[in-house]
């Protein structure tokens, strides 16, 4: 799921006031009520408005989301730790996800459902069979229900351990017999408290806490995108001592090069003159510099296909480097060449 930064969202510091919080509040919410602003995405933005308000102005949601720390980026990649999500139980048992709370995101219920849980009346919680939130963590018995303890248990043992995560990679990575470093944020429930929380000194009272590690990804020549890459134990982990598989999606991100299987494509710019006398350009490319030749009357689009230049195979050899010709205005013109532009359209 995507991680959600309500600092950014609304538009504070992470230090900033309990009143500097409420104040952007307010005026995000004037600006995206959808009342008054008729947008598409104003919608969204208002539920995303006051999803961040809901948590940066409870004492308690705050703390449980600074725990998570600072280095994770919106829309990054984001798994809750084991044990907070996937607790299904409504009042007559187990019936309901958090992660269908209202106009909430899937990211603000894997944190905070059992926050949003323990807001209802104790008749409520008498309703659910007498156990609250942090019962299921802790695994203490309710004498209440035996039917309850053993449902949950069985939940536990049967919890998904892995973790899919998108990796973005560059033609630059494919070329490369090496393999690609990978930085990672990972919540995990506290070991020390089984995710209770309250006074807990490992995690602040949060029963959460964050991780980074650095991991290395050998990527397979000829991998394609969509193709997943599993690393074996590098999931996460449960009270049990089991631990899932990490799968990393591949995803090609290039600004230089659109991929295309073992073919690359990059789009070359040539001036106007060029295009109609043909010239000699030095191209850079997966292979190092080559000199090629761009014949005379050039269209901008063209493919200009090289045999061999693109990435490896996977039973060995290369594809194609195709570039793809671009006529560009040169950005300052002088007054001959105006001069010339306009005896050239004369002639047209």
């Amino acid at each position: 799921m995507e991680y959600k930064d309500y600092y950014k969202i609304l538009g504070v510091e992470r230090d900033a006031t309990e009143a500097k919080i409420k104040s952007a509040y307010r005026k995000l919410a004037r600006q995206y009520h959808p009342d008054v602003n008729k947008s598409p995405d104003a919608v969204n933005k208002f539920k995303d408005i006051n999803e961040a308000y809901e948590v940066l102005s409870d004492k308690e949601k705050k703390s449980r989301y600074d725990s998570l720390g600072a280095n994770w980026q919106q829309g990054a990649n984001f798994t809750p730790p084991p044990g907070f999500e996937g607790f299904n139980f409504n009042q007559g048992g187990y019936s309901q996800s958090f992660s269908n709370m209202g106009d909430f995101s899937d990211f603000f219920s894997s944190i905070f459902g059992d926050l949003m849980g323990r807001s209802s009346s104790k008749s409520s919680q008498k309703n659910r069979g007498g156990f609250s939130y942090e019962d299921l963590f802790s695994g203490a018995q309710r004498s209440s229900s035996s039917m309850h303890n053993s449902a949950f248990e069985e939940t536990q043992q049967n919890e998904n351990l892995d973790i899919t995560q998108d990796l973005n990679i560059t033609a630059k990575d494919l070329m490369n017999d090496k393999p690609v470093s990978v930085k990672m944020n990972t919540v995990e429930k506290c070991q020390k408290c089984s995710g209770a929380g309250s006074v807990c000194s490992e995690c602040g009272g949060t029963g959460i806490v964050t991780k980074s590690r650095n991991l290395t990804v050998k990527i397979p020549k000829g991998v394609k995108e969509g193709q997943k890459i599993r690393l074996k134990g590098e999931g996460k982990s449960d009270r049990y001592g089991r631990k899932g598989d990490l799968y990393f999606t591949i995803k090609f991100k290039d600004n230089e090069y659109t991929i295309e299987g073992e073919n690359v494509t990059k789009t070359i710019e040539i001036t106007p003159s060029e295009a109609v006398l043909g010239c000699k350009k030095d191209i850079s490319t997966l292979h190092g510099i080559i000199s090629i030749k761009i014949p005379p009357e050039t269209r901008s689009g063209k493919i200009l296909r090289l045999k061999d230049l693109g990435l490896p195979k996977k039973n060995g050899g290369y594809g194609n480097l195709n570039l793809k010709i671009s006529i560009n205005i040169p950005v300052t013109i002088s007054s001959a060449q105006k001069e010339l532009y306009k005896k050239l359209s004369e002639l047209e």
